[in-house]
């Protein structure tokens, strides 16, 4: 049961109206509605941000589903977890992402370690080594590299979000994890 009340569509504030329009919004807009004046501008940021863009599908959810797991962030690791079956990742890469394997041993493409690293430097306290720096820099441009940054640091403000507000997963997806052989939650390494 999460920590503060979800506002359902008939109990919604006129502001939060419009992220009901096209049926249930799920639950983290459904905790956003109580201050609909943030979640006016924080979900199409987040949206915007985690939704279609310049870098790829595969590579936001890389970075999103192991960001999640370094943050112990039991929803988004089952949300993501689904994402990341859907966007084409197989079984051994979501465990590595899910930190249940080590990287190394899935991921042999230097662009996606680049990236896995520097996603976990920007998502650890504490400044990002210039060897991480330098390694992301060999393989994407000024512009992805500053995504990838916006991407994480997204990532993060759910994480805490969704783990401070202790949201439930949906049923549905609990349903998924459970046939495609994956544990609900995420704990961090």
């Amino acid at each position: 049961m999460a920590r503060v009340e979800l506002i359902g569509a008939d109990q919604a504030p006129l502001l939060a109206r419009p992220f009901y329009a096209g049926g249930d919004p799920g639950v983290i807009a459904a905790a956003m509605a109580q201050v609909p004046e943030l979640m006016e501008v924080a979900l199409p940021f987040v949206g915007r941000t985690l939704g279609p863009t310049a870098v790829d599908a595969r590579t936001k959810e890389l970075v999103i589903l192991h960001v999640s797991a370094l943050l112990g962030c039991r929803y988004c690791v089952a949300a993501h977890t689904v994402v990341a079956i859907d966007t084409g990742l197989d079984r051994d890469e979501v465990r590595a992402l899910r930190c249940e394997a080590p990287l190394v041993d899935v991921f042999a493409d230097e662009r996606e370690r680049a990236v896995l690293a520097w996603a976990a430097a920007v998502a650890a306290t504490g400044p990002v080594g210039d060897d991480v720096a330098a390694a992301v820099r060999r393989w994407c441009t000024d512009a992805e590299v500053v995504e990838l940054t916006l991407l994480v640091t997204a990532t993060m403000l759910l994480n805490r979000f969704c783990t401070a507000l202790d949201l439930p997963s949906a049923p549905d997806t609990l349903a998924r994890l459970a046939r495609e052989g994956f544990a609900a939650g995420g704990s961090p390494p």
